[in-house]
């Protein structure tokens, strides 16, 4: 697996960036990679000894099911991410494929094995585990926005920032990674009204739509913008 570290989309971004060439050849020894299509499980809700996995490309989803059975979007994973409670098992979260996801794949055992090696590492792990969770409460707020364009429009930012190879700005263009369907899932709104709010944010040359799934980001800033914001 050392050659597939070496042409890796996201060695530069991922946890174990942090560590040095050999140390990294050693943990990918003990990995393997991992093909999942859409909508295919990478753990299930109740797993106890769940794999953890780097994420290499494509999307992943982290739901619950409540007490009524609809499915609640809790976090999305993006390339660089990663994929594993180290300290408890997804005792109620599935972790399901958005799109064709390629994932570095680890048992638990040799994951804390490497951690137990590399402090570095689990520094990372941790930092990430943090912007992860920091992002997750950012997706479950969207629903408290008060239009729907709104909500639309700071998902999409949302989405964008996750697809950027850079910390500051978000990615021009990319692929929308969720349906109508899981859009309104995440933001409490109809998939008519989901899509209402994409045709109105494009009307107003704020997005454009590059066939079924491409965004390209005309107008960033306007995006996280409130209608209040907008006025002023």
């Amino acid at each position: 697996m050392g050659s597939a570290c070496a042409g890796c989309p996201v060695r530069d971004r991922a946890a174990c960036s942090v560590l040095s060439e050999e140390e990294r050849d050693s943990l990918a020894r003990a990995g393997r990679m991992r093909t999942l299509g859409r909508g295919e499980l990478l753990f299930a809700a109740g797993d106890e000894d769940a794999a953890c996995a780097t994420l290499v490309r494509g999307a992943l989803k982290v739901t619950s099911v409540d007490e009524e059975g609809r499915e609640r979007i809790l976090a999305l994973i993006h390339p660089a991410g990663f994929i594993g409670e180290l300290f408890a098992p997804f005792a109620h979260h599935d972790v399901v494929a958005l799109g064709e996801s390629e994932l570095c794949v680890f048992a638990r055992r040799d994951m804390n094995a490497a951690l137990d090696r590399h402090p570095a590492l689990a520094r990372a792990l941790l930092r990430r585990s943090e912007e992860d969770l920091h992002r997750s409460r950012q997706l479950l707020a969207l629903d408290a926005r008060p239009s729907a364009r709104d909500k639309v429009g700071s998902l999409l930012l949302a989405l964008a920032e996750a697809a950027s190879d850079s910390p500051c700005h978000p990615a021009r263009q990319f692929d929308l990674p969720l349906t109508r369907g899981e859009m309104g899932n995440m933001l409490g709104l109809t998939i008519e009204t989901v899509s209402r709010a994409l045709t109105k944010l494009e009307n107003d040359r704020v997005i454009q739509r590059k066939g079924a799934r491409g965004i390209e980001l005309l107008d960033p800033a306007r995006l996280g913008q409130s209608d209040e914001e907008r006025v002023v």
